[in-house]
């Protein structure tokens, strides 16, 4: 008796666009993850704040 189960990309329903673009975000996502902590850290934000002082929410 086989003990394994498994289901194709094609029985789940998974075609080639919905693949590439799981590819695309598996590549992108990191990428833009680490780009957007650097320059979301708490420095950053306060420099931006002491930059802009009538920019912050809720300032108006």
């Amino acid at each position: 008796m086989n003990k394994y189960f498994a289901l194709t990309l094609t029985e789940i329903g998974i075609g080639k666009v919905e693949l590439a673009v799981i590819g695309l975000v598996i590549l992108i996502f990191p990428i833009l993850f680490i780009y957007a902590s650097k320059n979301l850290d708490a420095k950053g934000v306060f420099e931006w704040m002491m930059e802009k002082p009538n920019d912050w929410i809720g300032k108006k």
